[in-house]
């Protein structure tokens, strides 16, 4: 049965994990991920015929995932976070980039080749866990979040540069890396400029036009179809399929119909990215681990304290304070599904830039990084509990309270005269402790 038969034995797999994640108290992504373990080629068990295949297909949920994110966030809701957005994720980039050189270099012994690429590659984190993570959890919506998806969203955008950037510094023969750059810039501004002026004018009039037909099936198609179609338009421009589907969703979001298409996509998003956390699974390596646990060990920590010193530092210098830094430091200490994409370019570049041995470590750290990100979240969000129950600051948040507070109430968290972060409380804003 070829594909058709892959996919069942990881539904049936996943459904069981996800079963046995969910009665442990722990989230389901542990789960399908621990159900691409096991039916994965590295273990005994029921086989994968085509991994590739998996992971071609697992795409369609990574863009799924960052479309329905689109829907639920407008534009006008990340223009809070946008300094540390636009100008903080590159400087945690670059800052990572040189401290993952410099380990690489001078404690393990890498060549200065190797040792960029290994900074390069720790130095993006999983949007897809992370917003697994925040959802799973029921606070996308808070302070700490935003500034989350928003820094993620420029790593995203970092990437395009970076696969240009890191083959030429490993083989600068006859590249000009400067033109390239230039190039490949005024063509994503431009796609990205047409696309939010075109898309804000005629994606609302094609969904009122296919509302009108009272058609729930052809609404559903056309949505998918408006958030995968960009997608892969905004990949032909040289972009991340993924990102274009979110700035796909970010428009829709504008329209009347964005709180249907989101219900409508949710099913969808949640089957397709099954399927990207089990071939995270199918990809890892058990033999690895046992043989190299204390390397393993040693750069999982170092990835781990360092990325979270870094995020929290970049976070506190833009002006978050309180339990902010902290929050944001252990929620993107993970290393991203996107260093697989530029690992693999490492790899297929004649004569290959990152090692088979190079190649399995961060494949390795990754995955163990993203398995670990969910219990990191629990335990700041427990400490930060902990650590307010006595309140510090001045002010007290009402059991409920009206939606214009909600400003104020995050304005008190933020310059420490409230002492936890607001949640959402019983009148459904996110204002209450």
């Amino acid at each position: 049965m070829g594909i058709a038969a892959d996919i069942a034995i990881i539904l049936v797999a996943a459904m069981i994990g996800g079963l046995i994640a969910h009665r442990l108290g722990q989230p389901l992504l542990l789960g399908y991920i621990l159900a691409g373990i096991l039916v994965g080629p590295h273990t005994p068990g029921p086989l994968i015929g085509n991994v590739h295949e998996i992971e071609l297909l697992s795409e369609i949920g990574v863009a799924l995932l960052l479309f329905a994110l689109g829907l639920e966030f407008s534009l006008k809701e990340l223009q809070p976070v946008r300094q540390v957005a636009l100008i903080g994720a590159p400087i945690q980039i670059l800052v990572t980039i040189a401290f993952g050189s410099m380990v690489g270099y001078y404690l393990f012994g890498w060549n200065l080749r190797e040792s960029l690429w290994f900074g390069s590659l720790i130095s993006l984190s999983s949007t897809m866990v992370i917003l697994k993570t925040l959802m799973a959890r029921g606070v996308l919506g808070t302070l700490a979040s935003r500034v989350m998806i928003g820094m993620l969203i420029m790593q995203d955008l970092a990437v395009v540069p970076m696969m240009i950037m890191l083959p030429m510094l490993s083989n600068p023969q006859g590249s000009n890396l400067l033109l390239e750059l230039v190039f490949a810039a005024a063509k994503a501004a431009l796609f990205l400029a047409a696309m939010i002026i075109v898309g804000t004018r005629v994606m609302p009039r094609l969904l009122r036009l296919v509302v009108s037909w009272n058609s729930r099936e052809l609404f559903l198609l056309s949505v998918v179809a408006i958030g995968v179609g960009i997608g892969y338009a905004t990949y032909l421009a040289g972009l991340s399929f993924a990102f274009g589907a979110f700035v796909a969703g970010m428009v829709l979001s504008e329209s009347d119909y964005s709180h249907q298409a989101l219900s409508d996509v949710i099913p969808l998003r949640d089957v397709f990215g099954l399927l990207f956390f089990a071939s995270v699974g199918m990809l890892f390596d058990p033999e690895f681990l046992l043989n190299h646990l204390g390397l393993v060990a040693a750069t999982v920590a170092l990835v781990i304290i360092s990325k979270s010193l870094i995020f929290g530092t970049i976070a506190r210098l833009f002006g978050y304070g309180n339990s902010a830094p902290f929050i944001i430091g252990l929620g993107l200490c993970q290393v991203g599904e996107f260093s697989f994409v530029l690992a693999r370019v490492g790899v297929s570049l004649e004569p290959p830039t990152i090692s088979d041995d190079l190649y399995a470590l961060v494949l390795t750290t990754t995955i163990v990084t993203m398995i670990l990100t969910p219990f990191l979240s629990r335990a700041a969000s427990r400490c930060i509990a902990s650590c307010s129950a006595t309140p510090r600051g001045s002010r007290s948040a009402p059991s409920t309270c009206p939606r214009e507070t909600c400003t104020t109430m995050w304005s008190w968290w933020a310059t420490g005269e409230l002492a936890a972060p607001p949640r959402r409380c019983c009148s459904g804003w996110g204002c209450a402790l």
